[in-house]
Parts: C-alpha cells; structure tokens; sequence
C-alpha cells in the first residue's frame, strides 16, 4: 500500500496526539503524557515478598494445564453486603479449619493474597509491555525518522510514536468477544502474537510503512491488554484481596515505562540501537505466553462454559477449600438465571442492569481524562523549571516519587476503605490542588511563594490522583459488571476512554492558548468536584464483596427470582 495512503488512514488519530507528543518528544515527560494516565500516574504499589511456592503438575479429568498450587487452609472472613446471601447459598465454615493468618509474637502476618499472587504477576506482565511499548519509542524517535527518511516532518515522527493508539481502540472493542469464547488465559496467549509480531516488525522496518504496521499491531495487543488485566485479575483473586492485586497492574505498567526510558539511553550515541529495544519488546510477550500455560484460568469462566470440575480445582487452590461449595452455587444461581451461559451481544449494553453499569464505566473515563491528567502532567514541567529545576531527570523524579507514594498509600487503602471513599476523596484533593495552582497563577502575591504554591498543587494534585482515580477506576468497574456482560462493559469503557484520549490531544493546546493556563486548571478543578459527585451518587462500594454479590445485589431481575 503507498505510504501516502497510510498515512491519510490514520491521520485522524494522530492528530490529536501529534501537536502535544512532539511538545514533549525529547522531554522528560513524554513517556507519561503518551501513556494511559489511568494505568501510568501510579507506581509501585505494594512490595514484592518472595514466594517459596513449589510447582505442582494438577490434572483433572477436564484439566490440560498446569497451576501454580500453595497447599493451605483459606483465611475465614466475614463478607459485608447490603444484600444478604441467598439462603441456599450459605455454606458453613468447617470447625477447626487453620487459615494463613498466623499469630506471631509482636503482630500478625496475613498471607491469604499468597496462593492468587503468582497469576496476578503474570497477568501483570502484560501492563509491564504496555508501559514498555509506550516509552519505547520516544527517545529513539530521532535516531528511527533519520534511519526511515522523515527527519524533520513532525507530523509523521508524531504519528510513529502514537499509531498504536489506534490499535488499542480496535483491541479494546474486540477483547470482549476473544475472552466469552477462549477465556482469559488463552486470550492472554493469543494476544501475544500481535504484540511479538508488532516488535519484530518494527524493529526490522526499513520504510515508514513497515513501522506504522508494526506500531499499529502492538496498539492492537495493547488494546485487549487493558480491558483483559483487571477482568483476569478482579475474577481470580479471593474477594478480601481483589484491591491489593489489582495495583499489581500499576505497577508493570510504570516498571515497563521506566525500563523502555533506561534502555533508550544508548540511542543518544547509537543510531542503531533502537532496533535492539524494539527486538528486547517482544521478550516479555513470550515469558506471558509462557507463564499463562501454569496460570489458572478464571473459575467463573470455567464454570460458565461447563468445566465444573476445572473450577472446583482453581478455586480450592487459590481461594481455599472451604470457599468451593458456596462459590459454585453462587456461580451457578448467577449463571442459571441471568442466562450468563448464552453468548453476549453488543445490544445487550442497552439493557438494564449492564447499561447503568456501561454508563457508570464510561462516565469514569470520560470524567478521569477530563480532569486533566494529561494536561498537568504536560506542563508540570515548565512549572517545575519556574523554580529553578532545570534538570528533566530531576523533575521527572519528584513526579516518580510523588506516583509512589500515593500508589502505596492506594494499595493500603483499597481493601481497607473502600473504592468509592477513594475515589471522592481522591477527586477532592485533585480539586482543591488545582484551584491552589489557579490562584497562585492569578493572583501572585510573591513569584517565590507563587512558584512554590504551583509546585506543592501540582504534586498534590498527581498524589492525589495516584490514590484513587487512577487505580481505582480501572478496579472498580470489572467489580460492578456481571459475568455475562464484564468482557463487553470493560471493551466499551476502555474504547470511550481512547475516544476522551484523542479529544483532550486534539484541543488541549488550542483551549489552553485561547483561554490561559489558570483558567484551564480551574476547568480541571470543576470537573474534579463533578467527579466527586458522581462517585458519591453512582457507585456502589465493592469491597469485601464477592463478585455474585454485587451482582445480584445490582440485578432486579435476581432479587424477583430470589423471592
């Protein structure tokens, strides 16, 4: 195809990334501005222990795969819901049962997220690419349009960095039907291909098509990655622990960012070397295929397409042999009589309950891209230069630091508070740091104390986002989805976020140059306290509640049946 005929494809989609990623092409916060904000404005979450897990071959009549197998007895706790369980669905907890919560001299050491760790990590390592392939690029940019023939054009550098925002949107409305038919860990397996495929293409290009392509097929991955992780990781995780190992996926993500920027250095002095970081790409995509064949697939999924037997094994190994019994009712009940075992269609979206929760999700991206991630992050570092901090480097480390301490702050909270407290309170204080940074804007009393106002918002403003609504809406929203509708709901709200995405690029500096800064941050604030508003009056707390549940407690068609 010619390449003048490529580019007329897709320029719709690069032009609202192309004005502000060649802003910040060679700055320091490029990686973070072309990134999901969701996924990239919050870091390490919770620290690693090491995990003395042996690996057990378990085969089971309908059982072709490996598990990673703890053998221990399941933590007992009670679930708070504003729906009591279905009285058939109560099972009693055996008498003596031992659980991994083991009293010890001075505390005590809860270990009951232990056994589901290992296929979080995995499903993680899919985040780990994301971030990989978003700051990839953005250093050898110059060294890749000198090599290819486009120095100097920079719509078409531009358009190399952000093409793979394309793909995503394609990935992520096509993600939903890969998961209902495959489940998620073959579609983990399947999504690989793209993704390899796209690095060594890329990485082999010797023409601006052959990279577009690449490009284009790793956005398509990416994709399917974000709406298949937190789908994966919500459905295998034990109900007390869904928070803690859901910031398992913030943190691939910034790792998979911060090791692409390393690994770029040399392409200041290498012209050649980005096609070695490109070839490095496709090495995370074959430890996923290979990790995913001894990860367990989702039980809900296993029960939904008939492997009884299969779900009843991954939910003894990684929940604990008391929870089989009444998981697989509820499993069941929900599966009987919200006819989860037929196939989902697209128009289902406009039936109730799965529009309010269709609703609910894209209203949470809308409203997250719209209080200005990406806009603060774009200029945090002209704010960070008014006070002196000239080097890039530096600045780039207040905002690491900043992410990190509000993703640990998250990952204590999450399971601790709940996700709706976090989201108000997280939208508050987005709000209350940018109308400090506004009126230091406005009306400076001193340039030195204005400076340093700008400053302590704008890291307020990122911690505060760090804590809840950059994790929590990506949690929150396979949470409150039902089982036949999760992989559609989450397709639909991740592609409305790539649509927010693309209009923030295209008009941001344009509103901002009309209107002035202060002014925009103050919009940003607006939205923020809209933001607050609506987490209060629309959604519905999720922890210590298994997925049936919320779900039945969302679903009047379950409650009529239930009576």
């Amino acid at each position: 195809m010619p390449r003048a005929q490529i580019v007329k494809m897709i320029t719709c989609f690069h032009l609202a990334f192309s004005r502000s990623e060649r802003s910040l092409l060679h700055g320091p916060h490029s990686c973070i501005l072309s990134s999901h904000p969701m996924l990239v404005a919050t870091v390490i979450s919770q620290p690693v222990l090491p995990v003395p897990a042996t690996l057990t071959s378990l085969r089971n009549p309908k059982s072709e795969y490996l598990r990673f197998v703890f053998p221990y007895r399941r933590l007992r706790f009670k679930v708070s819901s504003s729906k009591k369980p279905l009285p058939e669905l109560q099972t009693p907890q055996p008498d003596g049962e031992k659980s991994l919560v083991e009293q010890k001299e001075g505390g005590t050491a809860d270990l009951g997220w232990l056994p589901a760790f290992p296929h979080a990590l995995i499903a993680s390592m899919s985040n780990f690419l994301f971030g990989y392939h978003i700051g990839v690029m953005n250093g050898p940019i110059v060294s890749v349009a000198r090599e290819l023939g486009f120095e100097g054009d920079p719509i078409l550098e531009g358009l190399v960095v952000s093409i793979f925002i394309a793909g995503a949107f394609i990935g992520s409305i096509s993600s939903g039907l890969l998961m209902d038919k495959l489940g998620c860990r073959r579609t983990f397996q399947v999504d690989t291909i793209p993704l390899i495929l796209g690095a060594f293409i890329s990485a082999q290009a010797h023409t601006l098509d052959e990279i577009l392509w690449g490009r284009f097929l790793v956005g398509l991955g990416i994709g399917i990655n974000t709406v298949l992780v937190p789908i994966y990781v919500s459905e295998v995780a034990p109900t007390k622990y869904r928070g803690l190992l859901g910031s398992l996926c913030q943190i691939g993500t910034c790792l998979g960012i911060i090791t692409s920027l390393s690994l770029g250095i040399p392409s200041e002095t290498d012209p050649h070397w980005w096609r070695t970081i490109l070839y490095i790409a496709s090495v995370p995509s074959f430890i996923i295929a290979l990790g995913m064949q001894f990860a367990v697939d989702s039980p809900r999924w296993l029960c939904k397409v008939g492997r009884l037997d299969d779900a009843k094994a991954v939910i003894r190994n990684v929940w604990g042999p008391s929870e089989v019994e009444r998981a697989i009712e509820e499993f069941q009940y929900v599966i009987k009589n919200d006819g989860s075992d037929a196939s989902s269609r697209w128009l289902d979206l406009l039936v109730e309950p799965h529009s309010r929760v269709a609703f609910v999700g894209g209203s949470l991206f809308v409203l997250q891209q719209f209080a200005g991630i990406n806009g603060v992050l774009y200029f945090s570092s002209l704010t960070f230069k008014d006070v002196g901090i000239t080097s890039g480097a530096l600045a780039s480390l207040f905002v690491g630091l900043t992410n990190f301490a509000g993703a640990l702050y998250a990952s204590y909270l999450m399971d601790k508070e709940g996700r709706q407290k976090l989201l108000i309170g997280s939208y508050l204080g987005m709000a209350a740091s940018m109308f400090v940074v506004a009126c230091a804007i406005s009306f400076p009393i001193d340039e030195e104390l204005s400076h340093n106002l700008s400053i302590i918002g704008v890291l307020m403003y990122i911690f505060s986002f760090a804590v809840g609504a950059g994790p929590v809406t990506g949690i929150i929203i396979p949470e409150l989805s039902s089982t036949k509708m999760r992989g559609k709901i989450m397709g639909f709200s991740f592609s409305v976020h790539w649509v927010c995405n693309f209009l923030v690029g295209l008009f941001f500096l344009d509103v901002v140059e009309i209107f002035g800064v202060a002014p925009v941050y103050t919009g940003f604030g607006i939205v923020s306290l809209l933001a607050a508003m609506f987490a209060n009056y629309f959604i519905v707390e999720t922890k210590g509640r298994s997925l049936e549940e919320i779900e039945m407690s969302l679903n009047t068609n379950l409650q009529a049946k239930d009576k």
